[in-house]
């Protein structure tokens, strides 16, 4: 099964009816085969931007607890590689939540991601590859 980073703004287009990529991420999910993952700092950005209802960042975490996505754990030693990240690509700028994505994506050589995020066109792992956009925007 394949594995796909997903960013903050498909996730909160997927729990927001009103946001402008809703119906293009329902549709992406629906068609879907392989593992979403994400990390703590997408989940976080996520529930902070879904804060206008209780309810709706009650709703997401439960979809994310029932397996709809992976959470992958970043340990203290390698926000290090992060950070530098995020240096790198200060003129962008590069988040906590997008440098998080890339250094997951490097670490566990995933090659695909699906955002609205514009810098993903721009950020390239190690390698200087760049992560295919799995999301029709």
């Amino acid at each position: 099964m394949p594995k796909t980073l997903i960013d903050s703004g498909p996730l909160i287009a997927l729990f927001d009816g009103s946001d402008k990529y809703h119906t293009t991420t329902v549709n992406f999910l629906r068609e879907f085969k392989g593992q979403l993952v994400t990390s703590w700092a997408v989940m976080t950005e996520v529930s902070h931007m879904l804060d206008f209802n209780l309810q709706v960042q009650l709703d997401f975490m439960q979809w994310v607890e029932l397996g709809a996505v992976t959470l992958a754990h970043i340990e203290q030693q390698e926000l290090f590689t992060v950070r530098k990240m995020m240096e790198k690509y200060t003129n962008v700028p590069m988040d906590l939540a997008d440098a998080s994505l890339l250094y997951l994506a490097e670490r566990e050589n995933i090659q695909r991601i699906a955002t609205i995020d514009r810098g993903f066109y721009i950020y390239r792992t190690k390698k200087k590859t760049l992560l295919k956009n799995v999301l029709t925007v």
